[in-house]
């Protein structure tokens, strides 16, 4: 087998995907949707539910998944006019050694999530099963490396999951909003609901805009595979402000109606308990395989291989680990913490491709990259320190303060070289 069979094989983890791999639209809608139909943010949208009339909830959920939507689709832009993921970006952005910072960042998220999944897989299926407790860790074995075969296979397995499952969880999501708006009285009974918990705005379009911004941050390692930059654009704003948002309205519906969050306890609710399982199964399936795809990407780069089958397998390992260990208990905040902290890698690299590059990167491996971009490292400081004392949206801060400080740090280095320049002139 040649060397090129291997890479092609291994999805182009370390190099831009030619254009005989490009996919088409439907393709990446499909497979980005399977990622951003996820439990996690049905709970996000369970929360402001709860807290807001019916009216500003939707104004809510439409600003937190605009946001979202755009954050994602000017990285799925960058991703598609290249070729790369968020890794290789990240070189550009970070340097060669600064990257790895990124890495460990969006790998470790990520086999977060993959942990939390497997967990509530197992746990859920005892629950709803009546099957005896003993079976729980067993359980978190078999989903821990099941999960990941999809994404063992690579593109085109998450491909082919996300084209059942995508269509069977729309059809599964509507039948219950509808009945959730019967069980309601309609629209009339719907606004006459009264909040029973407290939020601000702010903090609620930081929830929204938040809890699945790593995702966004990653969506990269599909969009890459675009044949146009309109195409890898349309694609993400379906799944991240459409498919997203679809997620937290059903969970600000359940939280309105029946007093829960999530789309299984939902459907229980409605009689729907078999469907439930169904549900829950596609839900965290089409998520974590995607998960694991983006820890084996981030790990390629850590590690500079192209081994993404391996870097899979050891992944699913690690988060099968985790599952087991417990961390499904205390996760989920340190992952929320951790979205204050990636938006501006988000925010870096967009600085970096259209300042810095122009539009358009070198090819890798031909550039001249420095070990560390401090630059790059100084404007993420600075972003993430800012998002972390914000007490306005947090993620959208980091990701603004980490470009503009990206814009203006660049453009002072570039003035003191001018300057440097012209006095090695003058005294020549």
């Amino acid at each position: 087998m040649t060397d090129t069979h291997v890479t092609a094989d291994q999805d182009y983890p370390l190099e831009p995907v030619p254009a005989q791999a490009r996919k088409s639209l439907w393709s990446m809608g499909f497979v980005l949707l399977g990622f951003t139909f996820f439990t996690a943010t049905m709970w996000a949208g369970g929360s402001i539910g709860t807290a807001f009339d019916f009216s500003t909830m939707l104004w809510i959920l439409l600003i937190g998944n605009l946001l979202l939507g755009c954050y994602a689709a000017v990285l799925g832009y960058i991703a598609a006019r290249s070729g790369l993921n968020t890794a290789l970006m990240s070189r550009f952005a970070f340097g060669e050694l600064g990257s790895k910072l990124s890495d460990v960042l969006l790998g470790f998220t990520q086999i977060g999530w993959y942990a939390w999944g497997t967990a509530t897989m197992a746990l859920l299926l005892v629950k709803m099963t009546g099957l005896p407790e003993g079976l729980t860790l067993p359980l978190m074995v078999v989903f821990g490396f099941g999960f990941c075969v999809s994404a063992f296979v690579g593109y085109r397995g998450l491909d082919l999951l996300s084209r059942f499952a995508v269509p069977a969880m729309i059809i599964l999501v509507a039948v219950s909003l509808t009945i959730a708006a019967s069980d309601a009285g309609g629209l009339s009974g719907l606004s006459s609901v009264i909040p029973s918990t407290e939020m601000s705005v702010a903090a609620a379009i930081t929830l929204v805009f938040g809890t699945f911004v790593s995702g966004g941050t990653q969506a990269t390692n599909w969009t890459r595979f675009a044949r146009s930059g309109k195409s890898a654009v349309l694609a993400t704003l379906a799944a991240f402000f459409l498919g997203n948002g679809l997620m937290t309205l059903v969970g600000a519906f359940g939280a309105l109606v029946y007093q829960q969050a999530d789309i299984v306890d939902i459907l229980v609710a409605q009689g729907l308990a078999t469907l439930g399982i169904l549900m829950l199964f596609l839900n965290l399936w089409t998520t974590q395989d995607n998960t694991v795809y983006n820890f084996a990407v981030a790990g390629c780069n850590l590690l500079r291989t192209e081994r993404r089958r391996t870097i899979t397998l050891i992944g699913a390992a690690i988060g099968t680990l985790l599952a087991v260990l417990g961390m499904y208990a205390w996760l989920i905040p340190f992952l929320i913490l951790l979205g204050t902290f990636i938006p501006p890698v988000g925010g870096v690299i967009m600085a970096n491709y259209f300042v810095s590059w122009r539009g358009r990167y070198p090819e890798i491996g031909t550039a001249q990259l420095p070990a560390f971009n401090l630059v790059g490292l100084s404007a993420y400081a600075l972003g993430s320190l800012a998002a972390y004392a914000s007490a306005w949206i947090a993620p959208l801060v980091g990701v603004l303060v980490a470009a503009l400080s990206y814009v203006l740090i660049e453009l002072a280095v570039a003035g003191v070289r001018e300057r440097r320049a012209a006095l090695l002139r003058s005294a020549g």
